[in-house]
């Protein structure tokens, strides 16, 4: 197993930090962790930023299985409250995407699961070292995969810059939701969340004005969700056996 990074464990929650202003991360911070074995892994320069937009939920493609998922969180030093909220984002978005299959849609359950395992791989990198770890996180999962489906749900799991089609884009769509349900580790209404989120990182006017509008592009996705799959998202007990 790689050495583990005691500065990887920071407790930063940056994905709306990224949205709103990804230049305020403390350098000195980072300056206190030398690179781990998961730092030295060298993406090539010149990649581009993300796969196209188009890509089906159905694309067969090769998609790591749970155990591959976490090798790759050892590798890149993950730490332990990352996995914890990347397996709750997991385990929403593995619900939502049985749902879809019950439904009739073309979704591969293992590629929406893996994505969501994976969506915060860059994290622990970016909070030492700067970058947004959605286009890093998107280039590593390509680079290790091959499956531009699921690079492209990483990349854009913080918004989505496309049309709302769910049945198109069901992955990256559902992943971005996946991680909204998420506060840290537990599984929570998106009002909980995003209330979390507003607390701790509206901290100027500007802030505030572009947080509120990611909060309605979500609330967008979660009712085309809601229309989709035919279940209330706020009443679903996503396999944990209680009401959220």
């Amino acid at each position: 197993m790689n050495r583990r990074c005691e500065d990887c464990a920071l407790a930063v929650d940056s994905d709306v930090a990224d949205l709103a202003d990804s230049a305020a991360l403390d350098e000195q911070r980072r300056a206190l962790c030398p690179p781990c074995d998961g730092c030295r892994f060298v993406i090539e320069s010149g990649r581009p930023a993300g796969p196209p937009a188009d890509l089906p939920a159905s694309l067969s493609l090769p998609a790591p299985s749970d155990d591959e998922c976490q090798a790759y969180w050892d590798r890149f030093c993950m730490p332990d409250h990352v996995r914890g909220h990347s397996q709750s984002v997991a385990t929403v978005a593995t619900a939502l995407a049985k749902s879809a299959r019950a439904r009739g849609l073309a979704v591969d359950v293992q590629t929406v699961r893996a994505a969501a395992l994976l969506h915060d791989l860059a994290k622990a990198y970016t909070i030492r070292h700067g970058g947004n770890h959605c286009q890093l996180g998107g280039a590593w999962v390509m680079d290790l995969t091959g499956n531009a489906a699921m690079a492209q749900a990483v990349i854009h799991h913080v918004t989505w810059p496309f049309d709302l089609d769910f049945r198109k884009h069901f992955l990256p769509l559902v992943v971005i939701y996946a991680d909204k349900r998420v506060r840290h580790e537990e599984i929570v209404t998106f009002d909980e969340r995003f209330s979390d989120l507003l607390d701790r990182y509206g901290k100027t006017e500007d802030i505030r004005r572009k947080m509120m509008n990611a909060r309605e592009q979500i609330v967008a996705i979660e009712n085309g969700l809601q229309t989709l799959l035919g279940i209330d998202l706020n009443e679903d007990t996503f396999d944990r056996g209680r009401l959220v």
